[in-house]
């Protein structure tokens, strides 16, 4: 009877331990859990931000402004245009139409 009473006693404890531990994994990762939702969060609103900066970058004023600041571009207008005619290229390809 003694070795059953130990036996059961010591089946107890292993039980018990693995409670504890088995809370405390499950405490740790509900802490992981929530660090993760935290930065995904995060990363939600910084992409947000980053959708807006893009969208203020990329309007139609900015880009021309752009164009003629470091690109040095000008509009094109019908002064400074050259139109290439059919006959033109034929001559320029050495007489061969395609």
């Amino acid at each position: 009877m003694a070795r059953l009473n130990l036996l059961l006693l010591v089946a107890v404890l292993a039980s018990a331990l693995y409670l504890v531990h088995t809370q405390y994994e499950s405490r740790r990762l509900y802490v992981e859990l929530e660090k993760a939702a935290s930065q995904s969060r995060k990363l939600e609103t910084e992409s947000e931000r980053l959708q807006v900066e893009k969208r203020a970058q990329a309007t139609p004023l900015r880009i021309e402004k752009l164009a003629k600041e470091r690109l040095r571009m000008r509009t094109a207008t019908p002064a400074i245009t050259q139109y290439v005619h059919y006959k033109d290229a034929a001559v320029a390809d050495g007489g061969h139409a395609p």
